[in-house]
């Protein structure tokens, strides 16, 4: 047996320097010469000869490498994830808007699904989930002790089909119950209107590919009716997105080569200064859609609205715009995600989706674990802004290397991101 697992072990580590050969990102390139932890491995090995000879029932070795990879990556922080071929997709599909499901994006707390907000104009949202209701069950299944990929799954679905949705409420003396159909979610990320006249609001539901696009096309609609006095950009309940969406928005409100955001990790390809430029916010595009821009949307006096809702791309702009005192910010505090994901092919249509850096404010500030604090604070009416959970309140979360005291990691333990559903 000992002579078995020995192979296997040898087996493993071609197989795993494979994997990290595959992955073909500079930091493991850095770390190929160190030597590979043999007696980790071999240990690994042994546990990977017992599941396979002694479990009470049989497991294909591919669920025991994927459970493998996901233990490794969720005991990091609350975002980094492995992705299978669904969970990839899904993201994608995130991006472009559009995914079918209840609209709600959430994260883990105790074991179960907290809601962090619901997107505005889905089935969530109007059925009245609100920010801090914790589901402990869907269907009639229990939520204690399931992933949050698997919650995820099990919300989402094909248009039209049902599912119902038990959640404590904070305030509620028993659990409420709430039976959502499922839709296609189909995000409009930018909207905005005329809130009197000469006074422009812009509402950024998520920062997807086509974010600046939808943005530019919105205050084009405004300044078309008249000039602006003012403008409110509404970021509340905004859990962010695509970095070169935040960077292409902030970009339309500063001027030219301003500094948006700055990022830091452990490999040259993480440390960078993200610009007002084309080259910093066009993605596969070589039309500057912010050129079509009314020149007087620079100097608008401008209120840019948070909460505790307002997290990752969407806390970006709000620093760069406070930083550069090009917008007062207000409302509450922010939820405090400071650091960049970036997602790693591994082939076979998956992924895993690794923290790769921390990213400050172009002061150099960090607001990991912390948020962006408001210039004036205000409370929005009927809404316990302590009933957010936020960055520091997630198990692992990454310590604030500028401000220690922001909030000091919690014990290890699986977390989950906030993917939408």
């Amino acid at each position: 047996m000992k002579s078995k697992l020995h192979k296997f072990g040898l087996v493993l580590l071609g197989v795993m320097a494979g994997v990290l050969l595959s992955l073909n990102y500079s930091a493991i390139a850095q770390k190929a010469t160190s030597p590979l932890p043999v007696d980790a491995l071999r240990a690994f090995a042994e546990v990977f000869g017992a599941i396979k000879s002694s479990y009470v029932e049989p497991v294909a070795d591919k669920t025991l490498i994927a459970a493998a990879i996901n233990g490794m990556l969720s005991g990091l922080d609350p975002h980094s994830a492995y992705l299978d071929r669904d969970a990839y997709r899904e993201l994608q599909v995130g991006t472009q808007g559009e995914f079918g499901g209840l609209g709600i994006e959430v994260g883990m707390e105790d074991g179960f699904v907290k809601v962090i907000s619901p997107i505005e104009g889905t089935p969530a949202f109007k059925a009245g989930i609100k920010p801090g209701d914790l589901i402990i069950r869907l269907d009639e299944t229990p939520v204690k002790g399931m992933s949050l990929n698997d919650a995820v799954k099990r919300m989402r679905g094909k248009p039209n089909t049902s599912i119902k949705i038990t959640v404590l409420r904070k305030g509620e003396s028993k659990p409420l119950e709430f039976t959502l159909e499922r839709a296609v979610i189909k995000v409009q990320s930018v909207r905005s209107k005329i809130i009197q006249p000469g006074y422009g609001y812009v509402r950024v539901v998520q920062f997807q590919e086509r974010s600046g696009e939808n943005l530019v096309q919105q205050i084009d609609a405004l300044y078309k009716k008249a000039p602006l006095k003012g403008l409110v950009l509404d970021l509340r309940n905004d859990p962010g997105g695509l970095l070169n969406g935040a960077v292409g928005i902030a970009a339309a409100f500063l001027p030219p080569n301003s500094v948006v955001v700055t990022t830091d990790g452990r490999t040259e390809d993480a440390k960078r200064k993200y610009l007002a430029r084309t080259e910093d916010y066009l993605r596969g595009s070589s039309d500057d859609y912010l050129k079509s821009l009314p020149p007087a949307v620079k100097t608008v006096p401008m209120v840019v609205l948070v909460n505790g809702g307002t997290a990752s791309a969407s806390e970006i702009v709000a620093g760069a715009l406070q930083d550069h005192k090009r917008a007062l910010i207000m409302g509450t505090q922010t939820f405090g995600k400071g650091s960049v994901q970036t997602i790693m092919p591994l082939g076979n249509n998956t992924a895993i989706k690794l923290t790769t850096a921390r990213y400050y404010t172009p002061s150099g500030r960090s607001i990991q674990a912390k948020g962006i604090t408001p210039d004036i604070v205000v409370e929005e009416p009927g809404i316990d802004a302590h009933a957010f959970l936020r960055e520091a309140d997630l198990n692992k979360h990454l310590s604030n290397d500028k401000d220690p005291a922001a909030g000091a990691n919690k014990p290890a333990a699986p977390s989950g991101d906030q993917p939408g559903s």
